[in-house]
């Protein structure tokens, strides 16, 4: 047995309140290697009374390693625990917190400690989050309704986008489209920054509180929100508290006065005079002298961009924040963030932009969810790139994500396929709907929160920034009403069947050389079974999990019909289903 393998800390994704009465205790061992993993547990206090044995359940295999998780509800919500691992090869084998040992312990002094299970500790996420459909809009490109505020050089509504070109998007824009998003089924929309700024992307901030004057005012945005509402649909704005822009006025002061400026220490400024090239001599993003980094430990830096935070709530009643460079702000400032949005409306999601493992983050004192960007890593590798070669890397793929984070953390992740970070969908997938349909497939019946990118519902192409940045395609003539309807019947798929909004993920087929991938989301008994082929020739794939004779339910999610799946049963009950190349489909068993 591989001793090295075996990882387990009392903490974080290994160790954690699920709900307020049920624990997750995980642990790592080595791929393959064994063949049982029990948890023992017990109150440490009435230790002989209560101890009991739970056998754990193979929660995900990655390439390296294979992850078990047991939920268990100790009554006095404290427990010590230790694991008993049972090889395919060899003798059984026992971990406490100190060392591994032959007989199973008997001194709950020497195992794991979880003290107290207590509700104020757990990340309590927003319940709406695990049914929201997000929608993401750049309103600069998505529609002009008030052609008296646009830029005066804005450019030709289908002209080329650059990085520096206005095209005349609005607030009331996006209003006069709303019904759009109800026919599709979004019920969330979150908006790139909205406020003054300089440029068309507006993350260089200049007035935090004022709707940047073309897209709008207060009033307008009051007015989509309430309008949103009113359709069911949430609103997230974007946060951008790691920098503001170069004419920020606190920040034009110290250009002004340098040394002398009050200001000066709200920023990361090495010396003076400032000077911004050839690179900066200040900190900023990344090394853009147009956006200077502020010093968020400062406190009228804090008092201002907290009073920021829950300005918006107050006065506008948006519901969350995205916050942009989330993992360059000090911790300390976002769990003060998280106070104050909280306090002003209790179910207001914080999602943060981080682009990599987010777990410190996650605990319960600052995000509720991140951008899943490991996710989309991986959807991309199997699917757009052709990087991940077969079905059963991919699934150990997924399954590093999903053993990643915590299962509610999961349940309430921001997926995404595409942004205005990123090339389109489309694009991505060198133009090939078939896919874009795959890709789009799995991220709508993954764990979490799916979001869309305004356009790909319609089939529009663009590249790197500023190619994903085009303005949004509205002659109906020009968009793809037949691939708008695949996400449109996708979606409401979603809306219907509560294991694809909240169900647990399991992986029944992965094959080893071939591209046959079939998953299953499973809530309060019922499941819903995923099938995709991501290859150029037809599988097979079995279902082993449908004992007896069985009622295969296909749903229907092309105009045409044509899903490229076909699903037998024979007399015996056992069931198969036949995938044409890029073939998908989603399926109930009665």
């Amino acid at each position: 047995m591989q001793r090295e393998a075996i990882y387990h800390r009392p903490k974080a994704n290994y160790a954690y309140a699920y709900d307020d009465l049920t624990l997750h205790i995980r642990v790592r061992t080595k791929k393959h290697e064994m063949q049982s993993v029990e948890l023992l547990w017990g109150d440490k206090y009435d230790w002989d009374a209560t101890h009991q044995i739970t056998l754990m359940d193979k929660l995900a295999t990655d390439p390296l390693f294979d992850y078990w998780q047991a939920a268990i509800q100790p009554k006095t919500r404290r427990t010590r625990y230790g694991f008993g691992f049972t090889p395919e090869k060899g003798k059984q084998l026992w971990m406490t917190e100190r060392q591994f040992c032959n007989e199973m312990p008997g001194d709950p002094n020497q195992l794991f400690d979880f003290p107290y299970l207590h509700a104020s500790d757990r990340l309590n996420i927003p319940d709406w989050a695990r049914d929201a459909v997000f929608y993401q809009i750049f309103p600069e490109r998505f529609a002009n309704g008030d052609p008296s505020i646009s830029p005066a050089e804005a450019a030709e509504w289908d002209g080329i986008p650059r990085w520096d070109n206005f095209y005349g998007g609005d607030l009331a824009g996006i209003i006069k489209h709303l019904d759009h998003l109800s026919e599709l089924g979004i019920n969330a929309l979150y908006l790139t920054p909205v406020f003054e700024a300089t440029t068309n992307h507006k993350y260089d901030t200049v007035d935090y509180k004022k709707i940047d004057p073309h897209f709008g005012d207060i009033d307008t945005l009051k007015q989509l929100v309430k309008a949103c509402h009113d359709r069911g649909i949430r609103v997230v704005l974007d946060a951008v508290f790691n920098h503001c822009g170069y004419h920020y006025p606190p920040f034009q002061d110290v250009l002004a006065h340098g040394e002398q400026s009050r200001y000066k220490d709200w920023f990361y400024i090495h010396d003076f005079p400032i000077v911004t090239g050839p690179r900066p001599n200040y900190e900023c993003f990344g090394f853009h002298d147009q956006m200077p980094k502020f010093n968020t430990q400062h406190p009228e830096v804090k008092e201002a961009l907290l009073d920021v935070a829950r300005y918006w709530i107050e006065e506008a009643d948006i519901d969350g924040w995205r916050l942009d460079v989330a993992n360059e702000v000090d911790h300390e400032f976002w769990r003060d963030f998280r106070k104050v949005v909280k306090s002003a409306k209790p179910d207001a999601l914080i999602i943060g932009e981080i682009w990599h493992d987010s777990m410190p983050w996650l605990e319960g004192d600052q995000f509720d969810t991140v951008m899943n960007y490991p996710f989309n890593d991986a959807v991309h590798a199997f699917i757009a790139k052709g990087t991940i070669k077969s079905a059963q890397a991919f699934g150990e793929t997924l399954s590093q994500v999903l053993a990643m984070y915590p299962s509610h953390v999961t349940e309430a992740m921001f997926n995404l396929l595409d942004s205005h970070d990123t090339p389109r969908l489309l694009t991505a997938c060198q133009n090939d709907k078939r896919k874009m349909k795959l890709a789009t497939l799995i991220m709508l019946t993954y764990p979490g929160m799916p979001c869309i990118y305004y356009g790909d519902e319609v089939g529009m192409t663009g590249g790197q920034d500023p190619g994903c940045r085009q303005a949004m395609v509205w002659e109906r003539a020009e968009q793809d009403r037949e691939l708008f309807g695949f996400y449109q019947a996708l979606i409401r798929l979603r809306h219907q069947l509560a294991p694809l909004r909240r169900g647990e993920m399991k992986t029944v087929y992965a094959a080893p050389k071939q591209m046959g991938f079939l998953y299953t989301r499973t809530y309060q008994g019922e499941t819903v079974y995923v099938a995709v082929n991501n290859g150029k020739k037809p599988v097979t794939i079995p279902l082993t999990e449908t004992p007896g004779k069985t009622l295969i339910n296909q749903l229907q999610l092309d105009q045409s019909g044509e899903s490229g799946a076909n699903v037998t049963v024979g007399s015996d009950g056992t069931a198969h289903i036949e995938l044409a190349p890029y073939g998908y489909a989603i399926y109930t068993v009665e």
